[in-house]
Formats: structure tokens, C-alpha cells, sequence
């Protein structure tokens, strides 16, 4: 993607999306990086199920602590993975306890030395919860970085490290939202929805996916 490109690409994901948010639900810093940490490997949709049944009982590091391992688990058990991130829960929530006065730390070094918090999760919390200008790449902002030309790389830093670069300052704040609802809802991994993407004009993938013909209709 040239440079002059990237203004647009991005003025057109903000056209249509304004204000974009996280759709993992969430009050609280604490409960923005608890539900983080469960998303791994997991939709966003089954986090939240979980979570709207754990939130209401123990929202806070202290609270899941008071759980203890077998009380988190039956509350997180229809999640993938459950068992192990739920002792990577509770590890952290000692953490936070013991080293943070139960609060999440606004602090990159602080929140990687969590258990089950890598680098994604914490540039999640600090660009969500506490407004820093940071691009969390997952899965889907690492495929729509590669393939539009925006920012591709080999792993998931080297794109990071182009986006924080090639990203406009007045667009860092929202490019994490809008690069990943493009790539979870337009930008799909099997097949683009290229006939009906915002950004096609500006996206060097090629050749663009057709829209698929009409279904025939057939009488019985």
C-alpha cells in the first residue's frame, strides 16, 4: 500500500465506523483484561457469556481470589481452554493484589509479567482502558496488515512495529478496533468480502473477490 494511500483507507474505516469499541463486555480495567486473557483461542461472544455470569459474583482480583481455582472454573468451564487460563487468572490476581493493591497497572513491563497476559493483551488494555496510543495485533489485524499492503511483516511485532509507523497519529487510537472488526467481518481469513469492503479501492490484494452469483431459482 503507497503511503498516500493510508488516509484514505483509513478515512473510509472511520466513515463507517465512527466510535468502534471492543465487543468483548467490560466496566472496569480489571474486567477488560480478565476477559482478554480468556479470549485466547476463543469468540468474543463465548467470553461474554462467561463473563456475564462471573462479572456479577467476582469483578475484581480480590473477588476471583476468593473464588478460588474451582470456583472460577464452573463459572468459565464453556470456554476453550478453561482450565489453564483460569490458573493464569489466578495467578494474576494474586499479582495484582500483592504487587498492585488489587489494581490493574498502567505499565507495559507491569502488565506483561502477569501470567497469560503477553503483548497483545497488554497493548489491548492500555489502548482501551487507558487511552494509550497502542495497536494490538491479533489474528485479524495481522492478516488485513499483510494483505492490503498496510503493514506487513513475518510476525505479529515486526507488524506492530510497521503499524505504530505507517499508522496516522489522528487514526492510532481506533486503528486497533477498525483493523480488526474489517478483518472479523469483511476481511475474512477463507474468503474477502472484497465486493462489498470500504477499502478496496486502496487495498493492493489481489485479484479481489467477486461478489458470488445469484442463487438460481428453481421450481419444484
Amino acid at each position: 500500500m503507497k503511503k498516500a494511500d493510508i488516509v484514505p483507507f483509513f478515512q473510509a474505516l472511520q466513515a463507517a465506523n465512527p466510535s468502534p469499541k471492543t465487543e468483548l463486555e467490560y466496566t472496569t480495567p480489571f474486567e477488560l483484561l480478565a476477559a482478554v486473557l480468556l479470549s485466547a483461542q476463543a469468540t468474543d461472544v463465548g467470553v461474554n457469556k462467561a463473563t456475564r455470569r462471573l462479572y456479577p459474583v467476582a469483578n475484581t482480583p480480590q473477588a476471583i481470589l476468593d473464588l478460588g481455582l474451582e470456583g472460577l472454573e464452573s463459572y468459565i468451564r464453556t470456554i476453550g481452554l478453561y482450565r489453564s487460563k483460569a490458573r493464569h487468572l489466578m495467578e494474576a490476581c494474586r499479582m495484582l493484589v500483592d504487587l498492585h493493591g488489587g489494581e490493574v497497572p498502567h505499565d507495559r513491563g507491569a502488565l506483561e509479567a502477569l501470567p497469560g497476559v503477553g503483548r497483545k493483551t497488554a497493548n489491548v488494555v492500555l489502548n482501551v482502558a487507558f487511552g494509550e496510543p497502542t495497536i494490538a495485533v491479533d489474528t485479524h489485524i495481522f492478516r488485513v496488515s499483510n494483505r492490503t499492503g498496510l503493514a506487513p511483516g513475518k510476525t505479529p511485532l515486526e507488524v506492530e512495529l510497521k503499524l505504530m509507523k505507517r499508522v496516522p497519529r489522528e487514526f492510532v487510537d481506533h486503528a486497533h478496533h477498525w483493523l480488526l472488526l474489517h478483518g472479523r467481518y469483511v476481511c475474512q481469513a477463507r474468503k474477502p468480502l472484497c465486493w462489498q469492503c470500504q477499502v478496496a479501492p486502496w487495498c493492493d490484494y489481489r485479484p479481489k473477490t467477486p461478489a458470488p452469483a445469484a442463487a438460481s431459482r428453481t421450481r419444484p
